[in-house]
């Protein structure tokens, strides 16, 4: 009995450092002390994206699916947690950001096809075309994270004409500045007529004949993006200056990575790129053989950059330019999980206000709250002293419960949704029904005669298996439930499983062990007190029954005996 004691302090131990533990990492490491909210519960942004081919076709299936989990990608890479995209119907895509994040969801569906051409010629576009503010110029550098590096600017002047400054420091970096402040939405424009599918590449003599009536107006622009192949006459990214165009010479599905960080020397933000094998190989090759000259960084057919290469560049390369933490990061993760197969365009966007998201949340704590008080009363009236230790059992799992998600918001972005909550509505039974199962036990034990110190270790170990397979029926449905559903049932399935096996962690060290210690109080294992005084009766009147069975047996016995003795 020693014994049981000293582990009952053991796993009471265990459970007391893992709260202890759990509770310094919440107030301790972070900064928000409460689960993360979904949707639902405190608004965000819902945008629909509308596919777009070329051929103004429906898109195919396989493409819309593609387009959706780049588009999932990218929402994961900023970090939006709780976000969901789905597609609906034939050519639509649906984003849903909680909180502040409805900007990053607009610009989630950006094609963001990065390429590197020549630059043939470049001008100013019209200026009454042009409605930025900025002046027509271009300005860059671009240099290696390797041993070579090269600096440089070229302005565009009003007759069309460029010209240039290079020097080369001595720091290995890797810069492309902008030629006017960045669009890091990355906003697809390029000019009327571009190429069908299947149609011959557009000939250098095509792309300059269209050159000169360039106007960059906003209001005639597509949103298809040129091939690589293709001579293009396309504009800067603030519509002020134009540029003839060659040939893709490296293409942006060959950059390897890409990230957002700050510049050492000037804290600015930039995007840093790195190519594979073949994209270093021709960008060293290229970079080798046209020092001197304009090369332009397209982004979805606008150009973003257009440095003047001053030597041999091998390695990666940088993009730099007005940009902040969130339009770097924007643009480093579009570039780093792909361009998307379809060109987008902005259907719809709706807002949810966080007072309906308050109401929402509000009304199911409400419910929950009820689902629970409902379970105590139960518990006291049924089982008295035992239904104290199944609330005592339901307030630390409770406690482990809030810690987890808590933890579970930072490390992996879980966001508790009105579904999630339901989920743990209904867990509250699950976890009743371990305590039910192990008192019920307890109580057969004690019919067959025995005491509720001798009743507590064997009804255990009879109940244990019936909980382990219960609670393992529960987690594989919530499993299967959450690997086959999608959107809030994910949410509720993901909360079930969660308190199915925190429900596992509490019976096993605090029911279990308390029992044990308030089994060997005699107070507690009175038939008053307990809740389990029919049960002593009932096992009084048994064994009272027992005796007198045995009794007449006995007298039937010493009956026979004494005629065959007379015979």
């Amino acid at each position: 009995m020693a014994k049981r004691q000293a582990l009952a302090s053991r796993y009471f131990g265990v459970l007391a450092a893992l709260i202890v533990l759990m509770y310094a990492l919440i107030f301790f490491t972070g900064s928000s002390h409460t689960p993360a909210l979904g949707l639902d519960l405190r608004g965000g942004t819902t945008v629909t994206l509308t596919a777009r081919t070329p051929n103004g076709g429906a898109p195919s299936q396989a493409d819309l699916e593609l387009a959706r989990q780049i588009i999932e990608q990218r929402v994961n890479g900023l970090g939006v947690a709780g976000a969901e995209v789905i597609t609906q119907g034939n050519a639509n895509i649906v984003i849903s950001v909680p909180g502040d994040s409805g900007e990053q969801a607009r610009e989630l569906g950006t094609t963001a096809l990065l390429n590197f051409r020549p630059v043939l010629q470049t001008a100013p576009a019209t200026p009454s075309a042009s409605k930025s503010p900025a002046s027509a110029s271009a300005s860059g550098s671009a240099s290696a994270s390797g041993s070579a590096s090269a600096s440089g600017s070229a302005s565009a002047s009003a007759t069309a004409g460029s010209s240039g400054s290079a020097s080369a420091p001595a720091s290995a970096s890797a810069t492309a500045s902008p030629s006017a402040p960045a669009s890091a939405s990355g906003t697809p424009a390029t000019e009327t007529g571009a190429p069908k599918p299947g149609s011959p590449p557009i000939t250098q003599a095509e792309a300059a004949a269209r050159y000169p009536t360039l106007t960059c107006n906003k209001n005639s622009i597509t949103g298809d993006v040129f091939r690589a192949t293709d001579y293009v006459a396309t504009c800067s990214a603030d519509g002020s200056t134009k540029y003839l165009l060659g040939p893709t010479v490296v293409k942006g599905t060959q950059i390897k990575n890409a990230s957002a960080g700050t510049r050492q020397t000037t804290n600015e933000w930039i995007v840093q790129l790195s190519f594979d094998s073949k994209g270093s190989s021709a960008w060293a090759t290229y970079t080798s053989n046209n020092v001197g000259h304009q090369v332009a960084i397209t982004l979805d057919g606008q150009v973003i950059s257009a440095p003047v290469i001053n030597q041999a560049i091998s390695g990666g390369t940088e993009i730099s330019g007005s940009f902040n933490q969130q339009s770097a990061t924007t643009l480093a993760n579009q570039l780093k999980y792909g361009a998307l197969p379809l060109s987008f365009s902005q259907a719809t966007a709706q807002s949810i206000s966080t007072e309906l998201g308050s109401t929402q949340l509000r009304d199911g704590l409400i419910a929950g709250a009820i689902g629970i008080a409902l379970v105590f009363v139960y518990a006291v009236l049924y089982y008295r002293l035992l239904g104290l230790v199944m609330i005592a059992s339901l307030i630390t799992s409770g406690l482990v419960v809030y810690a987890s998600l808590v933890l579970l918001s930072r490390q992996i972005g879980f966001t508790l949704s009105l579904a999630g909550i339901a989920g743990f509505i209904v867990a509250i039974g699950i976890t009743a029904d371990s305590f039910v199962v192990y008192f019920e036990r307890i109580k057969d034990e004690i019919r067959e005669g025995r005491t509720l110190r001798s009743s507590v270790p064997r009804a255990w170990v009879r109940a244990r298996r019936t909980i382990l397979s219960a609670d393992a029926v529960s987690f594989l449905a919530a499993a299967i439930l959450y690997w086959l559903a999608i959107g809030d049932v994910k949410g509720f399935a993901f909360t079930l499983g969660l308190s199915t096996v925190l429900d596992l962690i509490v019976v096993f060290l605090f029911t279990h062990p308390l029992m044990v210690v308030l089994s060997r109080l005699r107070s507690f294992g009175s038939s008053r007190m307990s809740g389990l005084g029919r049960v002593d009766r009932r096992a009084g009147a048994a064994a009272a029954a027992a005796r007198d069975d045995r009794e007449l047996v006995g007298a039937g016995s010493r009956t026979g005996a004494q005629n065959r003795s007379k015979s």
